[in-house]
């Protein structure tokens, strides 16, 4: 091989990074205006720095006042946490059977197109509001206590596993559900012979994932009333119990934790 030939070669195989835009006068300009946005971001945001700099000392004596944990009133710490994970398990469980419907009607190569967008508009508008906005609102209806967490954690729990499931069926090969769909089988045996089995695991996992999301947010959810030992942490730092209040945090944690492991567990068990 000649040189030239040698150099046009290497220079096809040398690496360049990957630029979204070529223009270096576009690209640098873009990133000042966005570094110069940031900086207006935070001096519009009206800190008030005198009243930052009295509540240092203020959280230093609250940190302080937490130590050592008051584990003292373990009866109402266990009976909360085991609402908490109560509602995790019951919410989960809920969430697993209605997402299926719903994921299977949001899928566009299996549903009408109404009943897709009908369907698409219903995970949307379940997923534009966070679990404290879901919480509030059912706790004005039914009231506090667990009964507004669980029905919280149901529809955060319904909205993201039809979601996921929606897409994994949206992604299998289009070949063979026209294969299946050739031989004349109906829509039942549609879905129990060619997308139960590729669907099924992932939808397995995504559930499993979502039931350790819930013990995590059935702590959240109880701080605005919806049940569970997030309620009484709030209760416990309004009343200024701190040390009663770490002690509730290292029980989450340490709930968090296990939850973590079972998760893991379970889904190495279904590789």
């Amino acid at each position: 091989m000649t040189a030239p030939a040698q150099s046009a070669a290497a220079e096809k195989l040398e690496w360049h990074t990957i630029k979204l835009i070529e223009n270096p006068v576009y690209r640098y300009g873009l990133v000042t205006l966005a570094v110069a946005y940031v900086f207006w971001s935070v001096g519009s945001l009206d800190i008030d720095w005198p009243r930052v700099a009295h509540g240092l000392p203020r959280a230093g004596d609250m940190f302080a006042r937490m130590f050592p944990p008051d584990f003292s009133r373990w009866e109402l710490l266990s009976r909360e946490l085991l609402v908490s994970v109560q509602m995790a398990l019951a919410a989960s469980l809920f969430g697993m059977v209605l997402a299926v419907p719903l994921g299977l009607c949001a899928a566009s190569n299996l549903a009408p197109r109404p009943v897709y967008l009908v369907a698409r508009f219903i995970i949307v508008l379940t997923r534009t509001f966070h679990e404290i906005i879901w919480a509030i609102f059912f706790v004005k209806i039914v009231g506090f206590g667990p009964l507004a967490g669980v029905l919280t954690l149901i529809v955060v729990s319904i909205s993201f596993i039809s979601k996921m499931l929606a897409e994994d069926i949206e992604n299998l090969p289009p070949g063979q559900l026209e294969a299946v769909r050739a031989t004349g089988a109906s829509f039942p045996k549609l879905l129990i012979y060619c997308i139960s089995p590729q669907a099924l695991p992932r939808y397995l996992g995504v559930s499993i994932y979502r039931l350790d999301a819930n013990i995590r947010h059935s702590t959240v959810v109880g701080i605005v009333g919806g049940g569970g030992i997030g309620q009484v942490l709030a209760a416990s730092f309004k009343r200024y119990d701190y040390d009663f209040s770490l002690a509730i945090l290292l029980s989450i944690v340490a709930l968090v934790f296990i939850g973590e492991i079972f998760s893991n567990w379970v889904r190495s068990r279904l590789r």
